[in-house]
């Protein structure tokens, strides 16, 4: 086909299509581009604006009319577009009735009105316009039927009766409320109507519309308070007290606001009525639950610091504080110092027995949780909760029955397998004892014991015998208590002490043999000075003697010796005394510094005592001297921490042990040297004829053997001694050389 062929008429050609060219680098662009920045740089660049439209000047009705022609054409358009779109409407209708044409402007609006009649701004568009241009009757109508179609709209109704009130139209606005409360409004629509009628000092009326509307909304305890504020501003105070107390009657015991009671009160108070005002408050305590009085309980207490007495005030206070205990019990159960602090308070406050009793026993049904069973401290303070109640039933409540239930109760739910608590039986015996039934006292007693023997309980039987002067049941409860428990040392003191008392010396003693023979005991010191003093006592003090050599032979404590040389002195054997010193002193070498030096001074004071001044002279030459010397501190992870000072006490005769050993040292060294060269010689004889080399060889040993000897000297003694004291101690330059002297002079 040529070119010709491919044009059409008009000499126009046909362009064809040209091929797409294909994408040869489809990587993405180094600079991406977003739609957010497209749309920004947009606006940025000002695109999308249009300039306004220039403003003309119209001069000629024509061309007004003209330029009207073009405006409806474009509403009408806009609405064709979207006849929901109710804003073209309202400013299609504002527009006519800019212009003057008000029944173009109505005409538009019924239309909007066909399209969307439930519209509450097209309808109040509509009445505004109709106000505007002061066609009333016009307006009315609007709102009849806007009322008509939607009577739950409240801005119609407000609307409609501001219009009659603006054009004092009174009646008409009455009649209006009295149209719209008749549907049974929102309270905001009755208190609207409320003081519209306050507003034109109409009294009566606002009471009849007060009243219709507490009984459309009286479910409201605000609306009965306003109501009866409103006749108490207008001074009207019996009506106002009436109001209140139909209110009380409306809601009912069981309903009961406290609002409405604390408002009732403080009317009364303002009315100066405070025993009517108290009576409320009281009233409300009693018939509400404890989570809802607290502003009672505010407003109360303020109402009697002001008007009331000391005993009203205490009143309050304590009314407020069971309160809070019920609050706080309500909310944990196991709170037992609550409990105890609310029984406190109804006990001191002398509250009838029945309310006592029930707090009581709603106390004790709060066992501690099966978790919390099997452990005794978590019943510590629980127990105390029975051990209260059943001393109240007693002693407050005069019940000797109920206190004894109390007490079975009690034992009857403890875990005796598990653990006790001797209180429980030993105030339950005392308790039987006052009510002087001794065998009922002896039977919970000996059922304690059977169940779980604890000292406790062997310790009240026991001194319960006693008060009784039954000697022979101590006996056998002092027997069973040491089968129980044979390592007590106390209770073995305790069985002496009884047949000491009773005169029965030897049975005492016997007592006291028998718990020294025991394998095990937990105090046997206090034991041993019990049968000590006892002896004493007994003047048997070849006896005690005996005792302290016993004892000494199973310990070596410094305190034994002490008691034991005391005891010379106190039966006068000052000789004797200084014997137990002298062995004391020679048992106790290898001891701690500081015991010797307690028993250098026990044994000094006992000299003083004697008057013996050459004995006194010895043991000062005994007593140690103290030094102060530097000791290495080292963590508890081996790191050294520093140096510390020390006093340290060096007595003669450790000295003198000292220097005695290293003189010994020096002689079994030269004892050995001396075995060694005589050997060495016994060997020399043996030998054969030795050779040349030989020889040489014997000349090198015996210049060995010279001078090994010139080493064994005197002055090799002495330095040997001083360099072993030296080492031994790290005490100050003039000890060091005071211990040299010592060495030589030995």
């Amino acid at each position: 086909m040529s070119d010709d062929e491919a044009a059409v008429p008009g000499n126009k050609p046909i362009r064809l299509p040209k091929k797409a060219a294909k994408v040869k680098n489809k990587a993405p662009a180094p600079l991406q581009i977003t739609a957010e920045q497209l749309l920004r740089e947009a606006k940025e660049r000002e695109l999308e604006l249009i300039p306004p439209a220039p403003k003309t000047k119209i001069t000629d009705p024509d061309e007004l009319k003209e330029y009207q022609r073009k405006k409806r054409k474009e509403f009408e358009d806009g609405i064709r577009k979207n006849r929901m779109q109710l804003a073209n409407w309202i400013k299609y209708g504002k527009w006519e009735e800019s212009i003057g044409e008000v029944q173009r402007a109505r005409s538009v609006f019924e239309r909007a009105l066909d399209v969307d009649h439930r519209s509450i701004s097209i309808w109040l568009q509509y009445a505004e316009m109709e106000m505007r241009c002061k066609q009333i009757n016009h307006a009315r109508n609007v709102f009849d039927r806007a009322i008509t179609i939607m009577p739950r709209a409240m801005q119609f109704w407000l609307k409609y009766s501001y219009m009659e009130e603006v054009i004092e139209n009174i009646p008409g606005a009455r009649q209006i409320f009295e149209r719209w409360i008749e549907w049974e409004p929102p309270e905001q629509a009755w208190q609207t109507y409320i003081n519209f009628e306050l507003r034109y000092k109409e009294i009566d009326r606002a009471r009849s519309v007060y009243q219709r509307f507490l009984h459309v909304h009286g479910t409201n305890v605000q609306n009965w308070i306003k109501y009866a504020k409103f006749e108490e501003r207008n001074g009207y105070i019996g009506n106002a007290r009436a109001a209140y107390e139909k209110a009380m009657e409306y809601f009912g015991e069981e309903d009961i606001n406290e609002t409405v009671l604390v408002a009732f009160a403080l009317f009364e108070e303002r009315q100066k009525e405070h025993e009517r005002a108290r009576a409320i408050f009281k009233y409300g305590l009693e018939n509400l639950p404890s989570n809802r009085t607290e502003e009672i309980f505010k407003h109360y207490t303020q109402h009697e610091k002001k008007f009331g007495e000391r005993v009203g005030i205490e009143d309050v206070i304590i009314s407020k504080r069971k309160t809070q205990y019920e609050k706080m019990v309500e909310e944990n159960g196991y709170n037992y110092d609550a409990w105890f602090d609310y029984l406190r308070l109804l006990e001191n406050e002398e509250t009838d027995r029945e309310e006592i009793e029930d707090v009581y026993e709603r106390a004790i049904a709060n066992i501690p949780p099966h978790s919390y069973f099997q452990e005794k401290r978590y019943w510590r303070r629980y127990i105390y909760l029975w051990i209260n109640y059943a001393l109240y039933e007693e002693l407050v409540a005069k019940d000797y029955e109920r206190a004894r239930q109390v007490y079975k109760a009690c034992l009857d739910i403890i875990p005796h397998k598990i653990f006790t608590f001797a209180k429980i039986w030993i105030l339950f015996a005392h308790f039987e004892v006052r009510q002087l039934d001794l065998l009922a006292a002896r039977k919970i007693l000996g059922v304690s014991i059977g169940k779980c023997p604890k000292d406790k309980l062997f310790r009240a039987y026991i001194d319960l015998e006693l008060q009784l002067r039954e000697f022979d049941r101590c006996r056998k409860l002092y027997e069973k208590f040491l089968e129980s428990s044979p390592e007590s040392s106390q209770t073995w003191i305790k069985f002496a002490e009884l047949e000491s008392l009773l005169g029965d010396t030897d049975r005492a003693r016997a007592v006291f043999t028998i718990a020294v023979q025991q394998p095990a005991l937990d105090m046997p010191e206090l034991l041993w000075k019990a049968y000590i003093d006892f002896e004493i006592a007994s003047e048997e003090y070849e006896k005690a003697r005996d005792l302290y050599e016993t004892l000494l032979q199973r310990t070596n404590h410094i305190k034994v010796w002490i008691s034991m040389a005391e005891f010379e002195q106190t039966i006068g054997n000052f000789e004797g005394a200084r014997k137990v010193y002298e062995k004391a002193n020679k048992s106790l070498e290898d001891a701690e510094k500081e015991e010797r030096l307690m028993l250098l001074e026990a044994w000094k004071e006992c000299e003083v005592k004697s008057g013996d001044e050459e004995a006194l002279k010895r043991v000062e030459t005994m007593m140690p001297r103290k030094v102060k010397k530097r000791r290495q501190i080292q963590t508890e992870d081996g790191v050294d921490a520093g140096w510390e000072e020390y006093f340290d006490y060096i007595f003669p005769q450790d000295q003198a042990a000292k220097g005695g050993f290293k003189l010994l040292e020096a002689a079994a060294r030269w004892k050995k040297q001396r075995e060694e060269a005589e050997r060495a010689a016994q060997a020399e004889l043996d030998a054969p004829v030795p050779s040349r080399e030989e020889e040489d060889d014997e000349k090198e040993n015996d210049g060995k053997e010279e001078k090994v000897r010139e080493g064994d000297s005197d002055t090799d003694l002495s330095s040997s001694s001083s360099s072993d004291s030296d080492s031994s101690s790290s005490s100050s330059d003039s000890e060091d050389s005071d211990d040299d002297d010592d060495d030589r002079e030995k």
